[in-house]
């Protein structure tokens, strides 16, 4: 290797380890001004009180700080999500892998694709201007604004993230699996369900647990559909508060810096944090056993 090789090679090594040394130092930024801003929000507040706590209100008296309420509201529009974007993401992934000729795989494929290139503050606005009139024509007792109509624009929203990382995992499951069960009388819907799927199941698991980490994390859709009520609920037809919802809201106000009102968002956005960090690692460590099952 010559001299300029040599130095170009060290050079570009360089310019990589920065790169990769940036991105982690950016991420221990984050975690550390999210800890010790709550560290302030906890020397105020029981920490009991924050994770069981049954009611919301840090600006009105008497001050409570339960996140319940808002954790209530995020797991309800999540769940609401998922029930809409898991069953449809996993078919559309078996009838792309199994079902659909090449030229349409090539069509359907990146169209589904497109829906995740769209703003979210798009689909707010989507859910605002016509998936809840539709709600309240239907059912009448839906308010302006309520969980149902956050819920299913999120569910589209997350759809494409579930369908492309499926079918990616339905597509490595290896063909001479297919063809021992065709030449066993297998039907195609007996191979798709009962040999592909299952086999595809780690990395199908995977998508799942990386949309539910979406479907929580979402910001702009729950601020403009689901309200700004914290409370503690099961119907979807009420308004509701995430976590999201209440960052945005509560940075859109005027609490003085180092109150107990503005560290309120560091310790809100640390439990969030926690919870999507638990739900990545879950599903890099789903994605490495589907690796190792289908090098």
């Amino acid at each position: 290797m010559s001299l300029r090789s040599r130095v170009v090679e060290r050079v570009m090594g360089a310019l990589f380890l920065g790169c990769g040394a940036l991105s982690v130092l950016t991420t221990v930024g984050i975690v550390v001004v999210l800890a010790t801003q709550s560290l302030g929000f906890f020397s105020d507040v029981s920490p009991l009180e924050f994770l069981a706590g049954a009611r919301w209100s840090p600006d009105l008296a008497p001050r409570s700080f339960g996140i319940l309420p808002l954790l209530n509201g995020t797991l309800l529009i999540a769940a609401g999500a998922l029930l809409v974007a898991l069953p449809v993401g996993l078919a559309t992934a078996v009838y792309l892998s199994e079902y659909a000729s090449r030229r349409t795989k090539r069509i359907v494929k990146p169209a589904l694709e497109i829906l995740a290139g769209i703003p979210t503050v798009v689909y707010g606005y989507f859910a605002v201007a016509f998936v809840t009139p539709i709600l309240r024509a239907v059912f009448p007792a839906a308010g302006v604004f309520n969980a149902a109509s956050a819920a299913l624009v999120v569910g589209i929203m997350i759809l494409p993230m579930v369908s492309s990382l499926s079918e990616d995992a339905l597509s490595a499951v290896p063909r001479s699996l297919r063809e021992a069960a065709y030449s066993l009388g297998a039907t195609r819907f007996e191979v798709s369900t009962r040999i592909v799927v299952p086999a595809g199941l780690p990395g199908i698991a995977a998508s799942f647990i990386l949309a539910v980490s979406r479907a929580i994390a979402e910001t702009m859709v729950v601020t403009l559909a689901a309200g700004a009520t914290p409370r503690m609920t099961l119907d979807l037809l009420e308004s509701v508060q995430t976590m999201t919802a209440y960052i945005v809201q509560a940075s859109l106000g005027d609490a003085p810096s180092g109150t107990v009102e503005y560290r309120t968002l560091f310790a809100v956005g640390l439990f969030l944090f926690l919870i999507t960090l638990a739900l990545n690692l879950l599903s890099q460590r789903l994605i490495g056993r589907f690796r190792e099952i289908h090098p």
